[in-house]
């Protein structure tokens, strides 16, 4: 019997410290300066893309489902709710992600190539870890970056893998080995 009440004992005194770490987070994006590094929003099931996709044909790759283009719309929602000023919103470009910033509606999109996918990319990894490294330290000013990408490339980054949909924080730091500093993660409809 005990072994049944420790998990549950374990879940709910995790829950003020999670709720509280939410808070900071959304405290950290408000003052702005800082980095949202989101997952795209919910796909099917799966990893990566089908044989022979192309970034130039959304019918070609895994896309958002309905759920995915619900949680985008409520995450862009909570975003504007939270009174985070927005200064540049990136975006890889597989549609997954450009379709959720989109939905977010949080200002204009631009593309970013280094933040495209790092697994089907493996070949440019580094590349691309080094360029979103350059853009997130280079990030001035009192309003948010909001960068939409995948799970595996916010993990490279940051060794925190998000659920579909989670937003990364994290904020320029020039005297860390990787000039950002990871403050932490809001899961998914938190």
């Amino acid at each position: 019997m005990r072994w049944l009440i420790l998990p549950v004992v374990l879940l709910i005194c995790a829950t003020p410290a999670n709720a509280a770490d939410n808070a900071a987070l959304w405290a950290k994006l408000k003052d702005g300066g800082s980095v949202a590094l989101v997952r795209h929003g919910r796909t099917p099931g799966g990893f990566g893309d089908p044989p022979g996709f192309r970034l130039d044909d959304c019918a070609t790759q895994r896309n958002l489902t309905d759920e995915g283009r619900a949680q985008s719309r409520a995450l862009g929602a909570r975003i504007r709710a939270q009174g985070i000023r927005i200064g540049k919103v990136l975006s890889s470009q597989w549609c997954r992600c450009r379709e959720t910033a989109e939905l977010m509606d949080l200002g204009p999109i631009e593309p970013a190539a280094t933040f495209n996918n790092v697994v089907v990319l493996r070949d440019q990894r580094e590349q691309l870890r080094a360029g979103a490294r350059d853009v997130i330290s280079a990030w001035k000013g009192r309003d948010v970056l909001v960068v939409v990408t995948h799970g595996a490339n916010i993990f490279a980054l940051t060794g925190i893998q998000p659920g579909e949909g989670g937003i990364v924080v994290v904020e320029p730091d020039a005297n860390t080995k990787d000039r950002f500093r990871t403050l932490g993660q809001i899961a998914p409809g938190s």
